[in-house]
């Protein structure tokens, strides 16, 4: 086992003191640690930063691809993560045969994101999709604004168009969450969106929201939908891959 330097901490080094046991073959990142803070004033959704609780599925993830073409990356947080756990038969219908992967990881804030693509994640990868939703994990309580997490977000999406230059980077509106229309968090998930709409560029960024199709012609949100009204069920999910569907088929058309 390697030895920790007071400064840097190797991530397998690192996974192994956390008791992760996915550990990937041949890795030598090193992550400074303690990690940087982000200075006072600063919004800390564009400030990159990792969290302890993830490396291992962070190593895991890059095993994954480590040598193999990949042409589809979805990334996210959980609601992305559980393609692989309640929306895995569905996965497997719509991206079973692509040379698909799914990077998202539960409970990720834009700023987890960001931390993992400048570290490694997309080292040696060329995908020519990539389906991004993230932000609502900032969305609750008062820490960021939906200017914030907007700037977040369009960072992140900067940040990935540098490192897969060939990617059509496919951004979805941030999924509508809690029951009621009139729930506060639906008016800041609104804002974000209007927000990041923005960022559509007609060329290497498309922009889709498609939470008219998650909701009640009443804008109320059902479990039917969404069983803990954060996250899909398999509805929800087919709902989701009809979607985009279009998309991928331009960018990723199955062989036949």
């Amino acid at each position: 086992m390697k030895t920790y330097h007071p400064k840097y901490i190797t991530v397998s080094a690192l996974a192994l003191a956390l008791s992760f046991s996915a550990l990937t073959r041949g890795l030598a990142y090193e992550i400074a640690w303690p990690q940087p803070t982000p200075p006072p004033g600063t919004n800390s959704a564009i400030f990159p930063v990792p969290r302890l609780d993830w490396i291992g599925h962070f190593l895991k993830n890059i095993d994954n691809t480590r040598g193999k073409q990949i042409d589809l990356i979805f990334d996210g947080d959980s609601i992305t993560d559980f393609w692989q756990g309640r929306g895995k038969d569905v996965w497997a219908q719509h991206y079973g045969g692509l040379k698909a992967t799914d990077f998202g990881i539960s409970g990720d804030q834009v700023q987890h994101v960001l931390w993992r693509i400048e570290n490694g994640q997309l080292e040696g990868l060329n995908p020519k999709l990539v389906v991004l939703m993230i932000g609502t994990n900032n969305m609750p309580g008062t820490a960021y604004t939906s200017a914030q997490i907007a700037e977040g977000i369009k960072v992140l999406v900067m940040e990935y168009k540098k490192r897969c230059p060939s990617a059509h980077i496919l951004l979805l509106g941030i999924f509508p969450r809690a029951e009621s229309a009139t729930d506060p968090l639906r008016a800041k998930i609104a804002e974000t969106n209007q927000e990041i709409a923005k960022l559509d560029d007609g060329q290497t960024v498309t922009y889709l929201n498609f939470n008219d199709k998650l909701l009640q012609p009443d804008g109320t949100l059902s479990r039917d939908i969404m069983p803990d009204l954060l996250h899909p069920s398999v509805k929800g999910y087919e709902i989701w891959a009809d979607a985009i569907q279009p998309v991928v088929d331009k960018y990723c058309p199955k062989a036949h």
